[in-house]
């Protein structure tokens, strides 16, 4: 039976169609013209330098790890077997490319609170041997980066975000996502704008931007501008370039559907995160003190991706019952996230450490859960969330 508050809805409206029916009577499918203008849109909007479309979320995190293993500049050194701090718990593809790419994570604790680092722990956990740190803005809370960067201040550690559930989401003004040397987005149905499937890496650096314009299609030289900081100069020649392999690359290129619904979503944003922030305010009203369960802690301003319920005291009723007395109510639910990632069965490929101990992570990872947000208002659903 479909639930009656489910995690997430589409936003798409004739505009959405009518950008699908452009592509279509183009006959241009694959990556072209469309996904160039959301790039170009997507990059003035958050304010970022530049912006390159993928086919996922995911897929963006793959290409931001394969452009910093790949670039020239001297002060970024994450080899093979450096050390990379990342939260506890995060989507499985934030951990992913990390393991791919040969690097030694480091899992630390999140604030039972506010679900994103604890930063004291993190700042700990920070020693010579940290190359990098991954910041993962969880359901649309971005993180305190006037701490983080007085963590990293002075020492040689690259900051990357993977904002995939945060787009829209800000912190002293300034977009999450934009504080790293790179950051990742997602546009899958679920997130904050829908492009069907599609991800967005952003970075203000040229070379690490032409790196990406190559490692996502095939690691060739098509896609760079003729002046490029990965191969110099390009010939003039189409041909000569057309199969001209550089860099070890994928195909992680996205469709022109996605880029032109992009497009749309995009000038849609604005008015979809006020309807999430606004439902935000109301939760915060409404279920900030509420006797069974806490809930997110906002940081900055959040873009509210979904709503985490935390139990207070296991000893008054599981999680398990109030699963069912969501699910009754008509609620679809969830863990949050993953829970704490390092108890995963896939932990016996990655090689990883863990500093001091992940007591929160594991009190999520048994006792919280989270339910949709959505950009229209959900009173009905706040009143019987209030009621349990």
């Amino acid at each position: 039976m479909k639930p009656t508050f489910p995690l997430a809805t589409s936003s798409w409206d004739q505009a959405e169609y009518d950008a699908l029916s452009r592509v279509i009577e183009s006959d241009q499918f694959s990556m072209g013209p469309e996904v160039r203008a959301f790039e170009d849109q997507f990059a003035r909007q958050f304010g970022s330098k530049y912006a390159v479309m993928t086919n996922s979320g995911s897929s963006a995190n793959l290409l931001i790890m394969a452009a910093l293993r790949y670039t020239k500049n001297d002060k970024i050194n994450i080899p093979e077997g450096a050390e990379i701090i990342v939260p506890a718990v995060s989507w499985s593809t934030t951990y992913y490319p990390l393991q791919q790419y040969g690097l030694k994570l480091k899992f630390v604790d999140i604030d039972l609170n506010t679900l994103n680092y604890d930063l004291t722990a993190l700042s700990q956990a920070v020693t010579e041997q940290t190359r990098a740190i991954m910041v993962v803005n969880l359901l649309g809370n971005p993180n305190d980066f006037d701490v983080i960067n007085n963590i990293i201040d002075g020492r040689e550690i690259v900051m990357v975000e993977d904002n995939c559930e945060s787009m829209g989401a800000t912190f002293n003004g300034r977009e999450a996502g934009t504080f790293g040397i790179a950051g990742s987005f997602s546009g899958f149905f679920s997130h904050h704008i829908s492009t069907m499937e599609g991800g967005i890496c952003v970075t203000d650096d040229e070379e690490l931007y032409h790196v990406m314009l190559s490692i996502r299609a095939h690691g060739w030289t098509r896609n760079l501008p003729k002046f490029n900081k990965v191969t110099g100069e390009k010939s003039d020649d189409p041909f000569e370039e057309s199969f001209r392999f550089v860099l070890p690359g994928y195909n992680l290129r996205p469709l022109e559907m996605s880029g032109a619904l992009g497009r749309e979503q995009l000038k849609k944003l604005p008015s979809l995160i006020k309807g999430r922030r606004k439902n935000g305010k109301l939760v915060q009203q409404k279920l900030g003190d509420h006797p069974r369960f806490m809930i997110q802690q906002e940081i900055g301003n959040s873009s509210w991706f979904g709503f985490s319920l935390v139990l207070r005291d296991p000893a008054t009723g599981s999680r398990q019952q109030l699963v069912k007395e969501l699910v009754d109510a008509g609620f679809e639910v969830r863990p949050i996230v993953t829970g704490n990632f390092a108890k995963n069965e896939v932990m016996k490929y990655f090689d990883y450490t863990v500093h001091a101990e992940l007591k929160n992570s594991d009190y999520i990872d048994t006792h919280g859960l989270f339910i949709g947000n959505h950009h229209y208002a959900i009173e009905t659903a706040v009143d019987a969330l209030a009621a349990l």
